[in-house]
């Protein structure tokens, strides 16, 4: 199994590497490799490990997620995202759970609410990256993204209660609104303290290797923490998240840039091996229906929850569209129609769906098997699987057709400009400062003027972009210059390396200076 897991992650980075280059959608494409995978025959079948998924691949999604979101555009969001992220997954639940327990003879109401809760969290991964690449407005992201970190929680919140209900347990509506305060205010408390005392570890070791290596068990941490608390795991990642997040300008340049690259790298893996695990649970979802009677009528009640589900969200999100002084702040609101259609397509379901399905229990108390347990996997994979070739074939045409756009690129460049002209105002007053209290025979006057210069280029270096607007009256001074200095560094890389190979110099050294030559590097590439 360890062996097959491996080839999973090799083969899912394959595919996904080709569909950067190809610009093609990878959650889409690594699915579809998936399904074609399990129907070989003879290959290995590949089964989903709930607690893989839940303990091991969702909090570092949701912790990278949280500490790249705006906790600014957030708090603005906040009724937005709260419909999106707490009311729809709960009005989802109870859709699903009616429609399947109606259609589905032999699946109990409790059954059917598990259902629900299963399947009511889209999975926005794919939907923002979609929206992050056909250059969706700001605010559109900002839903989408902000959907994504708490809907899991409100699912999987129901999903405990809806659980312990079929099992037997017992839960009342007030039990299971009690249940739910207990798991956000815990989690929000967990990820509050997390939070905190791990940035002010971070901020006093100033030892990159070390934050970054605390930063990778923070989510793991707080998840079995809140969970062990009976709180919502989900909730205390996101909040530890953006509490990091928000702090992390404080971090010293070599942490900042070492957890960019080192989150990159873990969401590409992780994104990549979920999405092919997905295709690849056709086999096990056939097999367990070997014995199922009515498996075209369970195939037709698929096709009608895959309608139940993205009826729902468009019927939500139309409707508060429809009437925003009652779901939405004014500044938060789709600004029209056609927004709030992208916004209500954008219902992708994925791996937590089928993770949280596959944990349903064997028995319920008494020894007796769990009602409809191999329906609510057949019907859960029906609509991820669903769900996902529609949406993920269609979003991007649908975006392309009603001509979203952002119309932040303009507005952005001039604020960073203004900006970046106060910063180097800043900077060169305060080399002015230090300038006059050198002597005027120091080496610090000398190296003063060089700064000059440079903070004049880095000052006027956007306001030469913005002005120029293209690429058509040719090189601007401030390009001309980082494709000389380009040139320069590859030219000093030969070097090293040639004085490595003649053992003038030892791998050390060459490893010292590739590293300086490769920060001054990234400084000009950072656009």
């Amino acid at each position: 199994m360890n062996g097959a897991l491996l080839l999973v992650a090799v083969v899912a980075l394959l595919v996904a590497g080709i569909a950067r280059r190809k610009d093609l959608p990878a959650p889409l494409l690594l699915v579809l490799v998936g399904l074609v995978a399990a129907a070989i025959p003879g290959l290995t079948d590949v089964r989903l490990d709930p607690d893989v998924v839940l303990f091991v691949v969702l909090p570092p999604l949701l912790f990278s997620a949280s500490m790249g979101s705006s906790v600014i555009g957030l708090r603005q969001n906040m009724r937005s995202v709260g419909l999106l992220a707490v009311a729809l997954p709960l009005i989802t639940t109870v859709a699903v759970g009616v429609v399947a327990h109606l259609l589905v003879p032999d699946l109990p109401l409790t059954s059917a609410l598990v259902l629900g809760a299963v399947v009511a969290p889209p999975d926005a991964v794919s939907a923002t990256a979609v929206g992050q690449k056909l250059g969706l407005p700001r605010r559109l992201m900002t839903l989408l993204s902000g959907e994504s970190l708490l809907n899991d929680a409100t699912a999987l919140t129901s999903y405990k209660v809806a659980v312990a209900a079929a099992i037997g347990v017992g839960a009342s509506v007030l039990q299971g609104l009690w249940t739910f305060a207990v798991a956000v205010v815990v989690g929000c408390a967990v990820g509050l303290v997390i939070g905190y005392v791990v940035d002010r570890l971070r901020t006093r070791l100033d030892d990159p290797v070390l934050e970054s290596a605390m930063g990778l068990v923070v989510p793991f941490g707080a998840y079995l923490a809140a969970e062990e608390l009976h709180g919502s795991g989900v909730l205390a990642v996101v909040v530890a998240g953006l509490l990091i997040g928000q702090r992390f300008t404080g971090a010293g340049y070599a942490t900042r840039l070492q957890d960019t690259a080192v989150w990159r790298a873990a969401d590409i893996v992780l994104e990549s091996v979920v999405f092919l695990l997905i295709g690849l649970q056709l086999r096990g979802i056939v097999e367990s229906l070997r014995h199922e009677e009515n498996v075209w009528l369970l195939i037709g009640v698929g096709i009608v929850l895959v309608v139940t589900v993205i009826a729902v969200r468009m019927a939500v999100v139309m409707g508060a569209a429809l009437a925003p002084r009652v779901w939405f702040d004014r500044r938060s609101a789709p600004t029209s129609a056609r927004a709030a259609l992208v916004v209500s397509w954008a219902g992708m379901r994925g791996v937590v769906s089928l993770a949280a399905a596959a944990a349903v229990p064997l028995t319920v108390q008494g020894g007796a098997p769990f009602p409809g347990r191999d329906q609510i996997m057949f019907l859960t994979f029906f609509v991820v699987v669903g769900t996902l070739l529609l949406h993920g074939l269609t979003l991007p045409w649908l975006i392309r057709r009603l001509g979203i756009r952002s119309d932040e690129a303009k507005i952005d460049a001039v604020a960073e400009a203004a900006a970046r002209q106060r910063a180097g105002q800043a900077a060169i007053a305060r080399l002015d400062e230090i300038v006059a209290e050198t002597p005027p025979d120091d080496s610090r006057v000398r190296a003063a003027e060089f700064l000059r210069h440079w903070a004049e280029h880095r000052k006027n270096e956007a306001w030469e972009r913005l002005g120029r607007g293209g690429d058509e009256l040719g090189e601007a001074p401030s390009e001309a210059f980082r494709n000389l200095r380009r040139e320069m560094l590859g030219a000093e890389r030969v070097v090293y390396v040639s004085e490595r190979d003649a053992g003038r110099i030892d791998d050390e050294v060459l490893k010292r200076v590739q590293h300086d030559l490769d920060l001054e590097e990234a400084m000009l590439d950072r656009d």
